[in-house]
């Protein structure tokens, strides 16, 4: 056996429950920067360094960054190194990726031309996450990346959905992080398929527009009030914390709390994962899990 495969094997069963769940934060999310782990994961800044680092040298991470223009540099993202995305395809039953596949998967990754978008919509999950560590009422039962939610959602493709509780309130929601790159009635437009999954009785979620500024945010609920959607849609800013009273309804006056946005989980259909053989199960197959700061 060659010592690097002894070296990793021999590491998995040192494994703490903490760098298991970072491992499959990255595989589901795909890539989150250092800051962004350690709200998730992490209670000091030098420790988890420390021990990205350390999961970096065995070969379960990789990272990457890029320079600013006129000095310094962006943040290190972080991904799976080859080992690690074995360990958790391994885990989940998957085929394991190739030397070859591993590093192509990462080269698209680093240079992938919407990397801040990728970078602003996991921020999104990593808040509500980071706020459910500190508030002993509140919890992220669900955050899929725009690939599950994809797939087990047919005929939208949000950019991540979730299940956000705050005491006995439990509210689901669709993301649109908008980086005001596209036009208004480009966004407007994505609503009819949102629509149309509530029409076949799937979840009726509201449809979280996240926009990089104030004067967006008015003049897309200008257009949403024009259109009137059939579904709940809701509108906040970058920087505002999503589990606070930041979203403004499509035709309301005054912004409420994630939990307050009216939900639908929908009726048990063929197509619609939050039912198993009839009965709600709003767990799934991803979920954020527990916090292990073990």
């Amino acid at each position: 056996m060659p010592p690097w495969l002894q070296q990793i094997l021999e590491f998995y069963a040192h494994l703490t429950p903490r760098d298991q769940a970072m491992l499959g934060m990255l595989d589901e999310h795909r890539a989150l920067t250092s800051d962004q782990i350690s709200r998730l994961y992490f209670t000091a800044t030098r420790t988890c360094q420390t021990r990205l680092l350390h999961l970096m040298r065995l070969g379960l991470l990789q990272r990457f960054r890029y320079a600013r223009v006129g000095g310094g540099s962006y943040p290190w993202h972080w991904a799976l190194g080859l080992y690690g995305a074995r360990f958790v395809a391994g885990g989940q039953g998957r085929p394991m990726p190739s030397e070859h596949a591993h590093r192509d998967q990462l080269l698209r990754l680093s240079s992938y031309v919407n990397l801040q978008h990728l970078t602003a919509t996991n921020e999104f999950g990593v808040q509500l996450f980071h706020h459910a560590r500190t508030d002993p009422q509140a919890r992220l039962v669900r955050w899929w990346s725009e690939r599950t939610a994809t797939a087990r959602f047919r005929g939208i493709r949000p950019d991540a959905h979730g299940l956000w509780q705050h005491h006995d309130r439990l509210a689901g929601w669709f993301l649109e992080c908008d980086m005001g790159t596209e036009s208004l009635p480009r966004l407007i437009g994505k609503l009819q398929a949102y629509e149309d999954l509530a029409h076949r009785d799937g979840p009726a979620y509201p449809v979280l527009f996240w926009l990089p500024g104030p004067v967006r945010e008015a003049n897309l609920q200008q257009e949403l009030r024009r259109y009137r959607p059939g579904i709940p849609v809701a509108t906040a800013v970058h920087g505002s914390d999503p589990a606070g009273a930041v979203w403004l309804l499509a035709d309301g006056r005054q912004r409420l709390h994630l939990a307050d946005l009216p939900s639908d989980h929908g009726r048990p259909v063929a197509g619609n994962p939050n039912f198993v053989d009839g009965h709600l199960d709003l767990a799934g197959p991803v979920s954020a899990g527990h916090d292990p700061l073990t």
